[in-house]
């Protein structure tokens, strides 16, 4: 074959493979519940990606930063608060959930495992050898890998590679199947040796590596995470906004007075009691939970009415498509079976959350 059709083989194969990049919003655009916050156990970032922290770690603060290497416009920042040593029980970390049914082709605990390559850029203030880790969803199978940052203050990429595993149980179902997992401060009791898969208990923190979180106001920054079948790393699978939009809906959608006024249809079923029914904009992987934000600000509206609401707003006969929310308490002098439309505005928030 000459070289020219080895090249074009090689790159329909690629291109067969489609969405390869196992990671969901890897490129950091998405953030629907907000681009800052502070770390607590465990708390979401961007979408997809989770932080967390527990004593004697301190807190972390995170932002969606548009500090980012060339072609990306996005990454997640972590800046450590006042140093701390997470002695034995402490910990910090940034972690993916990877949903079972997305991991099927990967035969994870079968004779037919596949190795998997991790990649990503890389920005920090400290420099020297970091942990990453994968863990099963039970927590008993694990493998410790380790990249390096040589420069301070500098865009790096990096590859870690997790060979085959024939060992351990790996879901293939709606819930988590793996877990991806950034080291920034784990204690003893979490860490595991690197290159080799072990059985254990809470394992995410890998041996002799770099803890950001003892470091003071120490910073340190991830992009273009890409997770893929094979042992060698192939270019950043840049997705659109929407495609990567609608990926992160599957596992959590927000309403807010920002992307969407008015969402649901429905009818008062006494003079302060309205029923809407709300479809999601994407499914969801498992029935969701349905939540409205504390201090919300709801319109309710009628023909030749605008009424601003609040009162109780409630769920219920939620499924993984849909859901009705029940308004009481509202403004008075609404008719039985009147139609009626749900709106959001100012604070307003109703979210619907199936995470793993």
């Amino acid at each position: 074959m000459s070289k020219a059709a080895e090249l074009a083989a090689l790159i329909g194969s690629q291109s067969a493979q489609g969405n390869r990049n196992l990671i969901i919003n890897g490129a950091m655009q998405v953030a629907q519940r907000g681009t800052s916050g502070t770390s607590t156990a465990d708390i979401y970032t961007v979408d997809r990606f989770a932080i967390g922290h527990g004593s004697p770690v301190n807190a972390m603060t995170f932002e969606q930063s548009t500090d980012a290497p060339n072609n990306f416009k996005n990454s997640i920042k972590v800046t450590a608060g006042t140093g701390a040593s997470a002695s034995t029980t402490g910990y910090a970390l940034l972690r993916q959930a990877i949903e079972g049914q997305n991991i099927a082709h990967i035969g994870f605990g079968t004779s037919a495992a596949k190795a998997i390559i991790l990649s990503f850029y890389v920005k920090s203030s400290l420099t020297g050898t970091f942990g990453v880790s994968m863990r099963n969803q039970a927590g008993t199978r694990a493998y410790g890998g380790t990249y390096a940052i040589s420069s301070a203050n500098t865009w790096e990429y990096v590859t870690v590679a997790f060979p085959a595993d024939t060992g351990g149980t790996w879901p293939t179902d709606t819930g988590i199947g793996f877990h991806m997992q950034w080291d920034l401060g784990a204690g003893s009791n979490y860490d595991i040796a690197a290159g080799s898969w072990t059985d254990g208990t809470n394992m995410f923190g890998v041996e002799g590596t770099v803890k950001l979180t003892e470091t003071t106001n120490a910073t340190w920054q991830i992009t273009g995470v890409q997770l893929e079948v094979g042992e060698q790393a192939t270019p950043f699978e840049h997705r659109s906004y929407g495609d990567e939009l609608r990926r992160c809906q599957r596992y959590y959608e927000a309403y807010t007075d920002d992307n969407s006024q008015y969402i649901a249809q429905g009818a008062y079923t006494a003079s302060t009691t309205a029923f809407y029914q709300l479809p999601y904009l994407v499914e969801k992987r498992a029935n969701p939970t349905v939540t409205t934000g504390a201090g919300s600000t709801y319109i309710l509206t009628r023909p030749g009415t605008s009424n601003a609401g609040g009162g109780t707003m409630t769920s219920g006969n939620v499924t993984t498509k849909n859901c009705y929310i029940q308004s009481a308490s509202n403004p008075s002098s609404h008719t039985t079976g009147q139609g009626t439309t749900l709106g959001i505005f100012n604070s307003g928030v109703l979210s619907i959350d199936a995470e793993l």
